[in-house]
């Protein structure tokens, strides 16, 4: 199941853990990225925290964590190499995992329907 953020961050939720990132159309609006800083595994997060920075040639942007939950796994490819997230934002370019502290809060986010209109 994938649910969107009005912040621009996508949710693959299988069970109780959430794998999220920056949408394509975040990672375009951004430019090339220059480097990725992530949470920590173990770090707990309320929703709308700031959980990781990204920085472009463009500029520096918060990435917030969208549910409530404790980080269980980080994706250290993207630091290592930045570009990942614009080549592939929903797939190899994925920030973190997320172990949500309450699944159905996800319910309330939007659907990639939703998602596409509103930004148009």
């Amino acid at each position: 199941m994938l649910k969107f953020t009005e912040d621009h961050e996508w949710l693959k939720i299988e069970g109780d853990v959430a794998t999220v990132g920056i949408t394509e159309h975040a990672a375009e609006q951004l430019g090339d990225l220059v480097f990725v800083e992530l949470p920590d595994a173990g770090s707990t997060f309320d929703k709308g925290g700031d959980a990781a920075t990204v920085e472009s040639v463009k500029a520096a942007s918060d990435v917030y964590c969208p549910l409530a939950g404790e980080i269980v796994e980080v994706n250290q490819a993207i630091v290592d190499d930045p570009s990942l997230v614009n080549s592939d934002p929903t797939g190899a370019g994925w920030f973190f995992k997320l172990k949500l502290a309450n699944v159905s809060d996800a319910d309330a986010l939007m659907d990639e329907t939703a998602y596409q209109a509103m930004i148009g």
